[in-house]
This record gives structure tokens, sequence and C-alpha cells, in this order.
């Protein structure tokens, strides 16, 4: 799953570059995004239950850069007490259906996006305990993963809200090793796009999104453990945050009766 992640705001509308944008398009969103880190921070780490503003690209006609609240709130939510209850369970939207799930599936066919990340946190599980990781591209280039968004109306106010999930695959062989919740069937992790593709998930259509929902095999990623990242020992949203810190209980290999 993927419920902590990183995005930092350094020039975010410059990965419209490897979307397949034009000149034009960048100076348009560079534009944009003089108006947008306004209200976006840097978050070194942010929790998905938080609901905090993250920068993804959209495309309706054309290349957009939006904020939007991570824990997407449908359509046809009426109030305020339904939207907190159910954004705190859509977070994540298992890729394998999103296209049939009441929440996801209206999104799913219209409203794709690309997150951008520097990277995203997971969990390993051992001895009852949990030791986070922190897990980014090999280069240090940001993760283009793929979304949906909606927005809300609060029916109550008039405002409108910018809403996203993050889409999940079934793991690949570096979260294999790390993302052994003993709650679920498999590791997962975010759906991660290859540059080539990012077109055709954002503008495709149900057919040739499906074919791009699958475990990405050929990205290089760097993997390490971090600090915890909630109680007496978070250090909070600050970049050594991200800093590698090793846990004594991880050093030694499990017998056989962790």
């Amino acid at each position: 799953m993927c419920y902590e992640a990183s995005q930092l705001a350094e020039k975010i509308y410059r990965e419209a570059i490897r979307i397949g944008a034009s000149d034009a398009d960048i100076q348009r969103l560079k534009l944009k995004w003089e108006s947008l880190k306004e209200v976006h921070k840097n978050y070194y780490h942010s929790t998905g239950f938080s609901h905090e503003q993250f920068a993804v690209f959209t495309h309706d006609e054309k290349l957009n850069l939006e904020l939007c609240n991570w824990g997407l709130i449908p359509s046809w939510v009426k109030t305020e007490l339904k939207a907190e209850e159910i954004r705190n369970k859509t977070i994540n939207a298992r890729g394998e259906t999103i296209f049939e799930k009441p929440s996801f599936k209206i999104s799913a066919l219209k409203n794709r996006c690309i997150l951008p990340l520097n990277g995203f946190y997971e969990h390993h599980h051992r001895n009852g305990k949990t030791y986070p990781y922190f897990i980014e591209k090999k280069d240090k280039k940001r993760l283009l993963i793929g979304g949906i968004t909606n927005s809300w109306i609060n029916e109550q106010t008039g405002e409108i809200i910018n809403t996203f999930s993050i889409v999940t695959t079934k793991g690949n062989s570096a979260l294999a090793k790390i993302h052994n919740n003993p709650k679920l069937n498999e590791p997962r992790m975010p759906l991660i796009l290859d540059e080539i593709n990012c077109k055709q998930w954002l503008s495709g259509n149900k057919n040739e999104a499906t074919q791009l929902i699958k475990t990405n095999h050929k990205i290089e990623l760097n993997t390490h453990t971090v600090r915890r990242l909630k109680g007496r020992d978070y250090l909070g949203n600050i970049k050594s945050a991200q800093d590698e810190y090793s846990h004594p209980e991880l050093l030694h290999p499990p017998s056989l009766f962790d």
C-alpha cells in the first residue's frame, strides 16, 4: 500500500517535460505553479490520513497542474461527515478493481492523474512490530505515480474540494522484501509509470489504461530504513525524516520463531 509519501515543491512543473509536454505547455504550467507553490509546502513525510494537498498532473483537453487533497471523495457523497469517513478509506485505490468499485469507477474512467513523488514509505513487519522504509528512484528523479482524482462539492458550504487516490498494484521484488503486512495476501506498491506511458495513462481509454495497471519490474529503486514515523521518536516533516537509520532488531536474521 502507500499511506505515506514525500513531495518537495522545487520546480514540480518541470516534471511535465517527462510526460511529453511542449515548450508552450511548460511555460503555461510554470506560471500556474507560481501561484500553487504559495500553498504547497515541502512534504518530506506526509501521511494520507492528514489529507494534505499534493500537486498532480491532470489532462482535460490539455495538460494541467492542480493541488488535490489526498483521500478521494466521490461525487455522490452528500455530507461532510460521510466525506471525512470515506476519504480515510480511499487513500489508495486497488488497481485491479478501480473500474468496478463505486468509489473509484467514474474517476478511473474520466479523471486519471499523475502524482510526482520524491519517494514513499512502506512498513516491514517483524515480531509484532513495524519498521519504516523510505523508497525512492535510484537516480533520484521523482517517481511518476498513477492516480485518480475527483472534485467534490460540499453541499453545506458550496466549497469545491479536489481530491485524489494513489492507484496500487502487486509489489515488485524490492517491495516484496519490505511490504509483508500479515493482513494482506501479497505485497503492494504504487502504480509507478514509465515516462513513455504517461500520456496513455492520462488520456487513454479504459482498455489503454488497464494495460498499464501492472507491476513495474523495470524501475530501479533505493530502499533504506528510517526512524519511526509516529510516536515520541517521530522527527516530524523535516528532511532528516528520510535519513537512513538502522534498527538493531533488523540486523539479526529472523529465527524460526520470528
